[in-house]
């Protein structure tokens, strides 16, 4: 278990340093730093204990008591920016760290004792502070519970929310936050299940190992934004799920829910609306927009001279659709069409996907499947047969 303990301290500080050495740091980056530095600490400590050197560091004893209750609060401070869901008054943040200070406001008495009477309350198990050690362990619990389901609530808010935003998801990957929030909610239910520090920890390496897996596959996570033309660094990168400042319409259409009561502060008419999506609908069949696989819908707004949020509007009521399935929509259409001519029988299924705006095979496949109800290849067999039938 030592040696374990000792890869797993030696990868957090390697990540660390990937995280500090990064350039152009966003505030996420900035948070994920501190994360993976406490983490580093925690088990550190961890580690003194095990091996029974804390009593050589005896100033170190207590220092280790309030870092569970800061865990969860990070891991929400770092998927509340990224998917920009944080509250309006940011000042309210700092009640979040209220029960870790008061359990060193707490401690204080205990960090001026004497190395020796230091050292005794912890061989007894914290004789002498039986309340705190109940109440300490019960906001552990919750805090990690909490802050973890939040998180996932957060996120699951926010996969409908880009929908708004992007027509194209595979770039927009949820993959990293859903790894850091599943892999601390495993944390936390071993803390739940078995109350054991060696299985916990054992947990905490693990998850060292996935945050250096999954960080090194998501590039962004350890190297710099790449420069913008102008020189400066890009304001949203892979790792930046941006996130439109209008609550997702799709599933209020879904829920049966008339749209138009997700905008009663709009200042988009009845009149101005169809005139817009005349404008749109004009727009997507005449120039094909959606061709392009990174299309976003501020980008397509640019080119209607609208605001973002006025467009998404018009989308979700006149086509009763989000964005994501607006745009995609005319993606299969044309795949369909390119696809019935006999003259492109020359090139597969896959580049005709391309020349649509589909960025991806799997991200064609998925939503031909969902749209249609077959996967491309059956559609083309389908379609070649009905077309030998008639000919």
């Amino acid at each position: 278990m030592k040696m374990f303990l000792v890869a797993g301290i030696g990868l957090a500080v390697f990540i660390e340093f990937l995280l500090i050495s990064k350039k152009n740091k966003t505030a996420p980056d900035t948070i994920l730093v501190l994360w993976m530095f406490l983490i580093v600490v925690h088990l550190f400590l961890y580690y003194l204990f095990f091996s029974q050197e804390i009593s050589n560091y005896p100033f170190l004893l207590g220092v280790e008591q309030p870092l569970p209750l800061l865990h969860g609060v990070l891991l929400y401070f770092y998927v509340s920016f990224l998917t920009r869901q944080l509250p309006e008054k940011r000042k309210v943040l700092v009640l979040h760290f209220l029960p870790a200070i008061a359990v060193y406001a707490y401690l204080i008495p205990f960090f001026f004792l004497p190395a020796e009477q230091k050292i005794e309350i912890y061989r007894n198990r914290g004789a002498g502070h039986e309340l705190f050690n109940t109440l300490r362990a019960y906001a552990i619990l919750l805090s990690g519970v909490i802050y973890v389901i939040w998180s996932a609530l957060l996120l699951k808010r926010h996969s409908h929310n880009i929908r708004e935003e992007f027509s194209d998801l595979e770039k927009v990957n949820l993959q990293w936050l859903r790894v850091l929030t599943l892999g601390l909610g495993g944390i936390w239910l071993l803390v739940i299940l078995f109350r054991s520090d060696i299985l916990t920890f054992a947990g905490v390496v693990a998850f060292i190992f996935l945050i250096g897996f999954f960080g090194i596959r998501q590039a962004e996570i350890f190297t710099p934004r790449r420069p913008a033309a102008d020189g400066n660094p890009q304001k949203e990168t892979d790792s930046q799920l941006a996130v439109p400042e209008e609550v997702s319409q799709s599933q209020a259409i879904a829920d049966g829910i008339e749209p138009k009561k997700k905008y009663p502060k709009s200042g988009l008419t009845d009149e101005l609306a169809g005139e817009l999506h005349q404008r749109l609908i004009r727009l997507m069949t005449e120039e094909a927009p959606y061709k392009r696989s990174d299309l976003s819908i501020t980008d397509l707004s640019s080119r209607l001279g609208v605001h973002p949020n006025y467009l998404s509007q018009v989308i979700n009521q006149k086509e009763r659709k989000n964005f994501y399935d607006f745009v995609n929509a005319y993606r299969i259409g044309e795949f369909k069409r390119l696809v019935a001519m006999p003259r492109n029988r020359q090139y597969t299924l896959l580049s005709l996907a391309y020349d649509c705006g589909f960025s991806s095979k799997s991200s064609f496949n998925r939503y031909f499947k969902e749209a249609t109800g077959q996967t491309p290849s059956q559609y083309f067999a389908t379609l070649t047969e009905s077309q030998a039938v008639s000919s």
